[in-house]
């Protein structure tokens, strides 16, 4: 078998990691980080203790705190000004998914003058990018050890640059950074964390051993922790697990991508401003019927993974989806696209757009065409 794996070089885990953010900046040679952030992170007071911590340590920081959810390019290029008038030497994002995604894009594009239209797609950077930290703060997207940054273009269109050169060279996780979430924004996360090791695992081109390992794994710690992680968010076992099966899912997701689900949660997310693990979940089970006409053995062999009550037990694929179901109705997470504001005269629209990311809808295992994704999103609805 012929295949290709990669991931950052370096990922620091634990309870506390934070305190080494110094001494991993000694280690790249990082004198002047821009760290970059969005405001609600920024209240919280987090940045300013990293900011007091790094100063007592000779080390010289600078804040970006505007990253917005599904972020415009336009984040970018501030927080790009921003790098080369404090004259930065490395970029750590701090936050979820956004932030880190923008963190990647500013780490190629402060040290090179490319039109960023070139730069859409898979493997079109060229040169070099400066050091890149990635600190997650929810256990969801897994971006903190991906290569691959979504931002929305002015059309509302999500695209996506995707290339090995924005792997990070260090991932510091640190669950206590995410005890602070909502219940809502955890299980939102959880549930997209899910989603990238399910995608994975069923994914059509790339599928290979050491991501299916991966994901396997992550499915069984975030299938055992999600609903305490939500219900009891001072758990801090939880919490790690959840924040260690979000990254190996990350991992698994960034070398056998996604699929179906992230096709059609983009226009949900660009559109109407759902956040992205919602807009996952909205599609979800829809999108596993839809496949399982092509893959229902690879969703038994994982069922029990997802849903631990089924352990022992003789799966079927009804039972999978069913399964799913009642998880998101546990978790208390609107269930149709009409809970978040979305009206049926959308579904064409929606649809349209999702036909667009065929980036991502190559890798599903059953083939979509216009009228399949007008079918989910109406069974969604």
């Amino acid at each position: 078998m012929s295949l290709n794996f990669r991931t950052v070089p370096l990922v620091e885990s634990g309870l506390g990691k934070i305190s080494i953010l110094s001494d991993v900046c000694n280690q790249l040679n990082i004198k002047k980080p821009l760290i970059i952030t969005d405001q609600g992170l920024f209240k919280l007071g987090f940045v300013k203790e990293i900011e007091k911590s790094l100063s007592i340590k000779n080390i010289s920081p600078c804040v970006y705190n505007s990253v917005k959810a599904d972020p415009p390019e336009s984040n970018i290029f501030e927080a790009v000004n921003l790098f080369q008038n404090h004259k930065a030497d490395g970029v750590i994002g701090f936050g979820g998914g956004s932030s880190m995604d923008v963190a990647k894009a500013v780490s190629y594009f402060s040290i090179n003058n490319v039109n960023i239209k070139e730069c859409y797609g898979v493997n079109n950077l060229k040169y070099d990018r400066c050091p890149l930290i990635q600190i997650p703060t929810t256990a969801g997207t897994g971006s903190e050890v991906t290569p691959i940054a979504i931002f929305t273009l002015e059309n509302e269109q999500k695209m996506g640059i995707v290339d090995p050169l924005l792997y990070a060279d260090c991932a510091i996780l640190d669950a206590e950074l995410t005890i602070g979430l909502p219940q809502n924004i955890t299980a939102y996360s959880g549930i997209d964390a899910m989603v990238h090791a399910i995608e994975a695992y069923t994914t059509k081109i790339k599928k290979n051993p050491i991501s299916d390992a991966l994901a396997r794994k992550a499915l069984a710690l975030l299938g055992a922790n999600i609903k305490e992680a939500v219900n009891n968010p001072e758990n801090k076992k939880a919490r790690e697990s959840m924040l260690l099966g979000s990254m190996l899912a990350g991992m698994a997701f960034a070398n056998a991508p996604c699929a179906a689900v992230h096709a059609l949660a983009y226009p949900i997310g660009a559109k109407f401003h759902v956040p992205h693990g919602l807009s996952n979940s909205l599609v979800l089970p829809e999108v596993l019927k839809f496949n399982s006409k092509n893959v229902s053995n690879l969703y038994c062999e994982i069922a029990s993974d997802c849903l631990p009550d089924l352990e022992g037990k003789k799966n079927d694929i009804d039972n999978f989806i069913a399964g799913i179901e009642q998880l998101i109705i546990d978790l208390k997470i609107p269930r149709k696209l009409k809970d978040v504001g979305i009206n049926q005269k959308d579904i064409q629209m929606l649809a349209a757009d999702a036909l667009k990311q065929q980036r991502l809808l190559i890798n599903n295992p059953r083939e979509v065409n216009l009228q399949d994704v007008i079918s989910i999103y109406e069974a969604s609805y």
